[in-house]
């Protein structure tokens, strides 16, 4: 080992817990230690993510690789502070962080280096937004500039609708000063899918495709949330396409990030969208760090060690690295939420229906849950658990995921989920 025994994860949702996990199946790795982790996660620490000194106390006194999952931190410049003690840490440093925490350099990033994504303006001012949308010819997508926990997306289709969202953001600032700027881009009608790449600063290696689900409710209604569910891997993205998103989107990623003085190590996240009448995918954003829930259904079909990239990726070694490889199998995460989200929800209900012993094929990612003060795990927040399956074909990862969340429930009835998750492959819609 170099000079680490133990992992220190950094947060506390879906994502982290699957992280975690993954990482715990390396034989060098002692333990596990979550920063402040969830009711589902075994090893847990009271600091908060955004303690960073504190953590980089922690992480130096017991010897840990710490890998970082949200984005708050990372913004906030966690890299950064580990790097200047020497510590190693996995994530983006805050400058490159950028590519996510600002629409607008991402937008303006993805011109300059020919990265495909759509057409756009930036607007601070409320009347020449709203000019802007009665003049054009197409449906727009508004974005709060800044960072929204995922919920700073509003598709619009109409004029009155892209309008109202104009209105949140820069008159009732929903989301503060993330939104004192707002991109308003072209609408672009297709089939939208994640890729996530684990990067060095020089070389990336690509994960499996997968697809999440933003909306609220089935058929892709109501708002958008962190995410409902997801599925990988897609069965209609080839091998071509794949090694086409490669080249033509996370080559000029790195390299860009790296002209630009701010080279990428971490997760690179690019959420995609393949345009229907030309069958090309273009970015719709990037995020600098793993999605949640992607990870979770990638973690459970990586048949490769985890750590042994992610150290790599730490000592810019990623060019050395075999490919990933991949159960030749499907996995299905639905996620289960407290009955409002992504508004208003109530927390506290005891957790029912769920089992002490599962069979390899299913696990549960635990996010908005807790321990409470005689040890019963309860709900503690807005999305509360990742049931994920793996399955030999998608309609069995499907089953086996719902068969399970229909056996767990908490109040009178408080949890809500989707119905629908994966059905986009498995019907042929796509």
């Amino acid at each position: 080992m170099h000079g680490y025994e133990n992992v220190l994860i950094v947060g506390s949702g879906g994502r982290e817990h699957a992280l975690g996990w993954k990482v715990s199946q390396n034989e060098h790795i002692h333990k596990v230690i979550y920063a402040n982790g969830n009711g589902g996660t075994a090893e847990n620490i009271p600091i908060l993510p955004t303690k960073i000194n504190e953590l980089a106390d922690y992480a130096r006194k017991n010897k840990c690789f710490t890998i970082v999952g949200p984005e708050i931190p990372l913004s906030m410049g966690i890299v950064d502070g580990f790097q200047a003690f020497d510590l190693p840490i996995f994530g983006p440093t805050k400058s490159a962080t950028k590519i996510e925490s600002s629409k607008e350099f991402s937008k303006n990033f993805m011109k300059k280096y020919g990265i495909p994504t759509s057409d756009y303006r930036v607007f601070t001012d409320y009347g020449k937004a709203v000019d802007f949308v009665n003049r054009i010819d197409y449906q727009a997508v508004i974005k709060a500039d800044g960072l929204a926990a995922g919920k700073g997306v509003f598709v619009s289709n109409s004029k009155s609708e892209a309008i109202d969202a104009i209105d949140l953001l820069l008159n009732k600032k929903v989301f503060g000063d993330s939104s004192n700027k707002i991109i308003v881009e072209k609408k672009i009608v297709g089939d939208e899918l994640s890729m996530i790449a684990i990067c060095d600063g020089k070389n990336f290696v690509i994960l499996d495709s997968c697809r999440d689900y933003k909306r609220a409710f089935d058929n892709d209604m109501g708002p958008n949330t962190g995410g409902m569910g997801s599925y990988s891997p897609i069965p209609e993205i080839t091998e071509i396409e794949k090694e086409y998103i490669a080249e033509k989107i996370f080559q000029p990623a790195i390299k860009g990030m790296n002209t630009e003085g701010s080279p990428f190590k971490g997760f690179l996240y690019a959420g995609l969208i393949i345009e229907k009448h030309t069958g090309k995918p273009h970015v719709l954003e990037f995020n600098a760090r793993m999605g949640d829930p992607e990870c979770q259904p990638l973690m459970m079909r990586m048949q490769s060690d985890l750590f042994q990239y992610i150290e790599a990726a730490e000592h810019q070694a990623l060019d050395t690295m075999d490919p990933v490889e991949w159960k030749k199998k499907y996995s299905v995460c639905v996620v289960m939420t407290s009955k409002g989200y992504p508004d208003k929800y109530e927390t506290g209900y005891n957790i029912k229906g769920i089992s002490n012993n599962y069979d390899p094929d299913l696990m549960l990612f635990h996010s908005g849950t807790k321990l409470n003060q005689d040890k019963e795990l309860v709900t503690a927040g807005g999305r509360v658990l990742s049931i994920t399956s793996i399955g030999n074909t998608l309609n069995e990862a499907i089953e086996r995921a719902y068969k399970e969340v229909y056996k767990i429930s908490w109040g009178n009835d408080q949890q809500q989920f989707r119905k629908d998750i994966g059905f986009k492959s498995l019907q042929g819609q796509v």
